[in-house]
C-alpha cells in the first residue's frame, strides 16, 4: 500500500481499516507520530490499560530478537478481544522482525510502528510501502491551517474563545513538533481558565516557542553571529528529538522573513521590523535587531540560498542530516559575526 495522504491520514487514524493491520508512522515531526500511533493503538484495543492487549517493544530487543515480533503478533490473548503491539523502532533497523510479520497472518491483533524520518526508497518505509496489509503514514510538521485548527480545537475543548490578534500570534510560535505545540497550548489554557477569551497579552506571558524546543535561540544565535550558542542550543534541540530537517526548515523561514524586512529597512520604511513582525517575542528583538545590523538583504538572499540547499541535502542524506544542518549554521554563525 502507499503512503496515505491528507485527509485519508485522518481518516484512518480516526478509524484504522482491518484490511491493513500493520502501520508505520515516520517523519520529521516526532511528536505527531507520537499522537496518532497513540491514537491509532487506542482504537485498536478495547482497554490500553490491559497488559494482554496492548505489548509495548521497542528497536533495540527486536534487533536482537527479530522473531519476538511474529511470536507476539501471533499470540492469542488470555481472555480474547483485539490485541495490538506498539513498537518503537527508534534509529534500530528492524526490518527483519517486520518482514516476518508482514508474512504472517495476524489475527484481531495491529501492529503499530513508530519511526524517525525515514528516506524515501528504503529501508523499513519502502517496505511498508510495498506491502499489501500495510499502511504508511508520514507526519510532517503542521501547516498554518493545521495550527489554526490545532488552537481552535483546543480553546474550544476548554471553553474558551481566542481573539483574532492571539490567534495569529499563536499559530506563528507554534508548530514544528506537535507534542510541543500541544502542551503550549494546554498551558495557555490553563493560565486564562476563568477569562471569557484567549487575549494577546496571555499569549506573550505563557508561550514560549514550542515550534522548536530552542529553535528560535538556534536561529537567532545563528544570524547575531554567535557560533557557541548555535552549538549548545543545537544539541539541545537534538537531545529533545528535533528533527535536522525542522531546524533547517525553521532557519529558512527566518532568513525569508529577515530578508523581506532588511529589504524594508534599504527602502527607507522607518520601525520595519515592528511593522513587519509585530507578535516578535520582546526576548528575541535584540538579537534579531543584531542579525538586521550585521545582513544586508543580498547577504540575507546568499544565505537564503544556503539553507535552501542544505535542507534538500538533509531529506537526501538522512544519516547525514544532524552533521548538514548543525555545519550550516555554523556557517552562517560565522558568516553572521561579519558586517560586510
Amino acid at each position: 500500500m502507499v503512503a496515505l495522504k491528507g485527509a485519508e491520514i485522518e481518516g484512518f487514524v480516526a478509524r484504522p481499516d482491518p484490511a491493513h493491520p500493520i502501520v508505520l508512522l515516520f517523519g520529521p515531526d516526532g511528536g505527531l507520530v507520537s499522537e496518532r500511533a497513540e491514537a491509532i493503538v487506542k482504537a485498536s484495543v478495547d482497554d490500553p490499560s490491559d497488559p494482554f492487549a496492548l505489548v509495548r517493544l521497542d528497536g533495540e530487543l527486536l534487533v536482537q530478537d527479530p522473531a519476538r515480533l511474529v511470536d507476539e503478533a501471533g499470540t492469542i490473548g488470555l481472555f480474547g478481544g483485539r490485541r495490538a503491539i506498539w513498537v518503537k523502532a527508534g534509529g534500530r533497523n528492524i526490518v527483519p522482525a517486520v518482514e516476518a510479520v508482514l508474512d504472517a497472518r495476524l489475527v484481531d491483533c495491529r501492529v503499530v510502528i513508530e519511526a524517525g524520518d525515514l528516506r524515501r526508497g528504503t529501508g523499513l518505509r519502502a517496505l511498508c510501502e510495498k506491502a499489501r496489509m500495510a499502511a504508511a503514514i508520514p507526519c510532517y510538521s503542521d501547516s498554518e491551517r493545521d495550527l489554526a485548527r490545532l488552537v481552535d480545537d483546543e480553546v474550544r475543548a476548554n471553553g474558551l474563545a481566542i481573539a483574532p490578534d492571539a490567534r495569529a500570534a499563536l499559530v506563528a510560535l507554534l508548530g514544528g513538533d506537535r507534542r510541543a505545540s500541544r502542551a503550549e497550548l494546554r498551558k495557555l489554557t490553563l493560565y486564562a481558565a476563568g477569562s471569557p477569551r484567549v487575549e494577546l497579552e496571555d499569549v506573550v506571558a505563557v508561550v514560549a516557542d514550542a515550534s522548536a524546543l530552542a529553535l528560535d535561540g538556534i536561529i537567532d544565535a545563528a544570524f547575531a553571529g554567535r557560533p557557541g550558542d548555535v552549538e549548545t542550543q543545537f544539541a539541545k534541540a537534538r537531545a529533545a528529538g528535533t528533527a535536522a530537517s525542522t531546524i533547517v526548515g525553521a532557519a529558512l523561514r527566518q532568513v525569508a522573513k529577515l530578508h523581506a524586512i532588511r529589504l524594508a529597512i534599504e527602502s527607507g520604511v522607518a520601525d520595519a521590523l515592528d511593522r513587519m513582525d509585530p507578535t516578535l517575542h520582546f526576548r528575541r528583538k535584540p538579537l534579531v535587531e543584531a542579525a538586521l545590523r550585521s545582513w544586508t538583504a543580498e547577504r540575507l538572499a546568499r544565505a537564503m540560498s544556503q539553507l535552501a540547499e542544505a535542507e534538500l541535502e538533509t531529506r537526501r542524506q538522512a544519516d547525514l542530516a544532524e552533521a548538514i544542518a548543525q555545519r550550516t549554521l555554523l556557517s552562517i554563525a560565522t558568516a553572521g559575526r561579519r558586517k560586510a
